[in-house]
């Protein structure tokens, strides 16, 4: 970077950050990266403030794959058996994918309760995958439970300098966002080792994450969406398990919705609690910010719950009482999450959502 570069963008961040001192790289020790990257991202030898950004840069894709990439498999979460894997290793397989499997898969003991191991070891093994030259993606092997406990213990100065596939859904939402918002790489939300693979999932994998020479807009579109708002609107896509989103609301790594595409998908949570979240979400003024809303398909989403001393309203009563209000594009049923059926999803990168016919395409490639 040459030094008037360097001048004028220092000048425009002590302007946005009140003054704070950015320091340069090359002038901090391996402790000191460490910590400031735990609240800034790295681009350009210079450390950004994501958050406090009025615009949203373009974000780093990460290496597409080609047949002959290695792909490690982990567990930062919860645990999932070998066997539980045979889908996945089937499709990738046939996509000539190498596969690694960790040894939080490997190794779990039952002590380990609903963690796949300890936080330290999860966390070891996070970093040494993305540290090794040879691993080009990072695919998680299910949700459940235990992302959250080592987030601040991540090195998101390495992360930043190592841009490589990260994948995964529910309890990895608070992972693909952190990392996003943290090192403006693009990241992941599809499938997960224990997820079926079908054709309709294998095909929307391949389509987003392998290395597309000539890319062109990417159209989603699926017969189970139905327009709750209806309107076009354009931004960064963010969003995933709508329990994470909420539950990291107020720490470093609550998600940014400023003009976004925001998704959510979630999975048989009874109608208060999803009530619960999205006014979390609304109090905290981040649905106002969004550009379009998409709301995941919802296994029960007319069934009428108890609700001591009556019936409650249904996850669908609940869904437009809260999103409809706000008057900005919004569509309900894309097939993400817990579903056999799901799209990979790219956080970070430019759509379209028309909510009018139901559709959502993806402007620009998610890898390069």
């Amino acid at each position: 970077m040459n030094k008037d570069r360097r001048k004028i963008l220092n000048s425009m961040l002590t302007a946005s950050l009140g003054a704070v001192s950015l320091p340069f790289l090359g002038k901090l020790n391996a402790e000191e990266k460490k910590e400031n990257a735990n609240k800034m991202f790295l681009q350009d030898d210079i450390f950004y403030n994501h958050y406090s950004l009025s615009t949203n840069p373009k974000p780093t894709f990460p290496k597409g794959l080609v047949p002959g990439s290695k792909m490690a498999v982990i567990a930062p979460a919860s645990h999932a058996a070998i066997w539980e894997l045979r889908n996945m290793m089937n499709a990738m397989k046939q996509l000539g994918i190498v596969l690694e499997i960790g040894n939080t898969i490997k190794n779990y003991k039952v002590d380990y309760r609903y963690f796949s191991a300890p936080d330290e070891v999860r966390l070891k093994e996070f970093m040494h995958y993305i540290e090794r030259p040879d691993i080009d993606a990072i695919m998680t092997v299910r949700g459940g439970y235990g992302v959250m406990r080592i987030l601040d213990k991540l090195d998101f100065g390495q992360i930043c300098r190592n841009p490589k596939i990260i994948i995964g859904f529910s309890d990895i939402t608070a992972l693909l966002n952190a990392i996003y918002k943290k090192c403006n790489i693009v990241t992941f939300h599809g499938p997960v080792g224990v997820s079926s693979f079908n054709t309709f999932s294998t095909n929307s994998f391949k389509e987003i994450l392998f290395s597309n020479g000539n890319f062109k807009p990417i159209l989603y579109k699926d017969s189970n969406i139905r327009t709750l708002i209806p309107g076009k609107a354009t931004g960064r896509l963010v969003g995933g398990n709508l329990t994470m989103l909420a539950s990291t609301l107020g720490s470093p790594y609550e998600i940014d919705t400023e003009g976004s595409i925001l998704f959510f998908e979630e999975v048989s949570e009874d109608p208060y609690k999803l009530d619960r979240m999205l006014t979390q979400l609304e109090i905290s003024n981040k649905l106002q910010k969004c550009s379009g809303i998409m709301f995941g398909s919802y296994p029960t989403l007319d069934k009428k719950y108890y609700f001591y001393p009556n019936l409650s309203y249904t996850a669908r009563e609940v869904i437009e009482s809260r999103l409809k209000k706000l008057n900005i594009p919004t569509i309900i049923g894309i097939p993400v999450g817990h579903l056999a059926s799901q799209w990979t999803m790219p956080i970070g990168v430019k759509v379209e959502l028309d909510a009018t016919k139901g559709e959502l395409t993806i402007l620009e490639p998610a890898v390069y």
